[in-house]
């Protein structure tokens, strides 16, 4: 009999309707507990199918890494959290975006607005476009989620270090995690939405802003596994939790898991969303101090450093369409958080 009968229970629902492919990794005192994977990568004649290891474009899961990068640059003093950031951007030394800081990005109250349409972007250059578009708020007056924000940090820590964006998360990260696989890398990709533009989107990015990019983006793009993502979030919680060796200083892991820009749907940290009420997606029973993203196409992760307890979902939620009408009730995110604390009695 499975130890985790209802997270079992909760994405063999899931498959098929909710999704094509899923991997559930769950890890509790920094131990992998469950790992499984579902489904195959699409829902067609091409499919294959979805192991353990098996790489997912990871969406706005890529904002973890990005956040990740740019704090281990607070670390080693190439950037400041609160100095404007004029002195690495000079097109903002002027005007209303001179105050902006990277605590300010990385918290997403930075005033920038939170995207824009692809199909009004598609003769622009999408870093100088991120640059330049207008504020919607003044820096440091509200939380606006914003992918432009992210953008601009990934050409900040760039010109920061004259490395490419591409580049610095593979030396930092490793693993399978990468931006842009490779031709031959897509039929095992899970394919996410079918695109009036582009077609079925397998195997290269489906967030349009970073396709424009050419898939090397701050916002999104990167692809990797659930044990890519688990790596990343032990790297906070086994120090917050265990007092494990660190890739930050503890002070910079416990700002970042902390708010920082309040916000009565979702608070900030820095990079990291913080459990706000129970109708976030990491459900009723993770406690208030978890931390954690989601990203469009389907993937999440949740930490919780009280219980010491991390759940991975990566999925291709968006295979039958954005507008697909949800099934009744909580969602799949939340089915399956709240499974995992129940199965484990915590």
């Amino acid at each position: 009999m499975s130890a985790f009968p209802r997270v079992e229970e909760a994405l063999e629902a899931g498959c098929g309707t909710e999704f094509t492919a899923a991997v559930a990794r769950i890890e509790y005192r920094g131990k992998p507990v469950f790992e499984r994977a579902y489904g195959a990568t699409r829902g067609d004649a091409s499919a294959t199918p979805v192991y353990c290891d098996t790489r997912f474009d990871l969406a706005s899961l890529t904002k973890l890494f990005v956040a990740t990068l740019a704090l281990q640059l607070v670390a080693d003093g190439t950037l400041a959290l609160d100095e404007p950031l004029w002195r690495v951007l000079p097109e903002w030394k002027h005007g209303d975006r001179a105050p902006i800081t990277l605590r300010m990005l990385l918290a997403h109250n930075s005033g920038m607005n939170s995207g824009a349409d692809y199909r009004a972007i598609l003769d622009e250059n999408v870093e100088r476009f991120a640059l330049h578009s207008e504020l919607l708020a003044k820096p440091g007056e509200r939380v606006i989620y914003s992918d432009l924000g992210f953008i601009v940090l990934g050409v900040a820590l760039e010109r920061a270090t004259g490395v490419s964006l591409d580049a610095l998360a593979r030396r930092t990260f490793g693993g399978s995690l990468e931006f842009r696989p490779r031709f031959s890398q897509r039929a095992a990709i899970p394919a996410t939405e079918e695109d009036a533009w582009r077609g079925r989107v397998a195997g290269f990015v489906h967030d349009e802003k970073a396709y424009l990019m050419g898939g090397v983006a701050g916002h999104a793009g990167l692809f990797g596994t659930a044990a890519d993502v688990a790596a990343m979030t032990e790297s906070y919680l086994g120090p917050l939790a265990r007092g494990t060796a660190a890739m930050l200083p503890l002070n910079l892991i416990r700002e970042a898991t902390q708010e920082q820009a309040s916000d009565p749907v979702l608070r900030r940290g820095l990079g990291w969303a913080l459990k706000t009420s129970n109708d976030n997606s990491c459900g009723r029973f993770m406690d208030r101090s978890s931390f954690g993203h989601t990203g469009f196409v389907g993937t999440c992760v949740w930490a919780d450093p009280v219980r010491d307890l991390q759940g991975v979902l990566l999925t291709n939620a968006v295979y039958f369409g954005r507008d697909a009408e949800p099934a009744p009730g909580p969602s799949l995110r939340v089915r399956f958080y709240e499974a995992m604390v129940e199965d484990l009695n915590l």
